[in-house]
């Protein structure tokens, strides 16, 4: 099928059908390059390690840590239920 063609069966979708595949294709389009994606967790990584040795930040136990994103999680879900 070529693209004349596929788009003369995609204009023949009903409006929201039409929206829905515009906003997937788009989405497949904005996809991060990989080699942005290494670069920011290299900043990152770097920016932390920094922070650490300078003493800027204290570190936890993964006991604590974890408790921790488990009762915000349990939070931020109570409150889309509650809304």
């Amino acid at each position: 099928m070529s693209t004349e063609e596929l788009l003369a069966q995609v204009l023949l979708l009903p409006r929201h059908e039409r929206a829905r595949l515009a906003e997937e294709v788009l989405s497949s389009l904005e996809e991060p390059d990989a080699e942005e994606v290494a670069a920011a967790w290299t900043d990152e990584l770097t920016r932390r390690a920094r922070e650490l040795a300078e003493s800027k930040v204290q570190t936890v136990d993964w006991g604590t840590a974890r408790a921790e994103i488990l009762k915000e999680l349990e939070d931020r879900r109570a409150g889309r239920a509650s809304s």
